[in-house]
C-alpha cells in the first residue's frame, strides 16, 4: 500500500465499494426477478456477494489495502496502519463507491437511479446482529493478517457468505455499504432512519473486535518481553 499515493489508493477504495454494493444491490434485484422463493433471493445475494469479496480485495488489496469500508478504515487507523491523516478521505471514498454502486445497479435494470428504501431494519436483534457481524469482520480480518495474510480474500469472502446466514440482519457491517443500500427500494434495502442504529452497531463490533483481538494475538514471549523491560 505503500507504494502507492493517496490519489491511486483513494480510487482504489471507491471503485472497490462501488463494485461490491453494485453486486449487493444487482444480485438481489436478479434474484427477486426470478424467484418468489426469499430464501433461495438470499441464497444468490449471497454467494454472488462472497464470490466478489474475493475478487475485489484480491485484485485492489495489494493498492488501497481493500477496505472498502469505514469501520475497516478505522481500526487500520486505530492501530496505526493506516494514517490517519487519510482515514477522513477513505471514508469519503468508501461512501461516493457506495452511492455510485447502487446508481449503477439501477441503471442495469433500468430503474429510477435513486430511491429512498422501505425496508425496515431495526430493533435489538438487529443492532445486536450487526455488532456481531462487524466484530467477526474485523476479527477475522485481524487473525487473517497475522497469521495468513494471502488467504484474506478467501476468509472475508466466506465469512461474510456465512454471516448472511447467521445474523439476523444479514451481515451488513458496513457504514458506507448500508448508507448505499439506503438509497434502493429493492431486496437489499434498509430505510434510511434505521441507519443509526446500524452505524452505531457497526462501530463498537469493530472497535470491541480491535479491542480484544490486539491482546489476543500478542505471542506470549512479546508480554514476557515487556514485562522484563518495564521491571528494569
Amino acid at each position: 500500500m505503500a507504494s502507492y499515493d493517496l490519489s491511486r489508493r483513494l480510487v482504489a477504495e471507491a471503485l472497490g465499494t462501488a463494485m461490491l454494493v453494485a453486486t449487493v444491490v444487482g444480485s438481489g434485484i436478479m434474484a427477486t426477478s426470478l424467484t418468489a422463493d426469499v430464501g433461495l433471493a438470499l441464497l444468490g445475494n449471497t454467494l454472488a456477494t462472497g464470490a466478489i469479496l474475493v475478487v475485489l480485495i484480491t485484485v485492489l488489496g495489494p493498492i488501497s489495502g481493500a477496505h472498502f469500508n469505514p469501520a475497516v478504515s478505522l481500526i487500520f487507523a486505530m492501530s496505526g496502519s493506516l494514517p490517519k491523516r487519510d482515514l477522513g478521505f477513505y471514508v469519503l471514498a468508501q461512501f461516493a463507491g457506495g452511492v455510485a454502486g447502487t446508481i449503477s445497479a439501477h441503471l442495469m435494470f433500468n430503474l429510477p437511479l435513486l430511491q429512498l428504501s422501505s425496508k425496515i431494519r431495526t430493533g435489538g436483534a438487529q443492532w445486536f446482529s450487526e455488532g456481531i457481524a462487524t466484530f467477526g469482520l474485523v476479527a477475522v480480518i485481524l487473525a487473517g493478517i497475522r497469521f495468513e495474510q494471502k488467504a484474506v480474500p478467501w476468509l472475508v469472502g466466506l465469512y461474510i457468505t456465512a454471516a448472511y446466514w447467521f445474523t439476523a440482519s444479514t451481515s451488513f457491517a458496513n457504514p458506507a455499504v448500508a448508507f448505499a443500500r439506503s438509497l434502493t427500494d429493492t431486496f437489499s434495502g434498509i430505510r434510511p432512519v434505521d441507519l443509526p442504529g446500524f452505524w452505531l452497531a457497526e462501530i463498537v463490533g469493530a472497535v470491541a473486535a480491535l479491542l480484544l483481538f490486539n491482546w489476543l494475538l500478542q505471542p506470549a514471549e512479546t508480554s514476557s518481553t515487556l514485562s522484563s523491560e518495564a521491571k528494569l
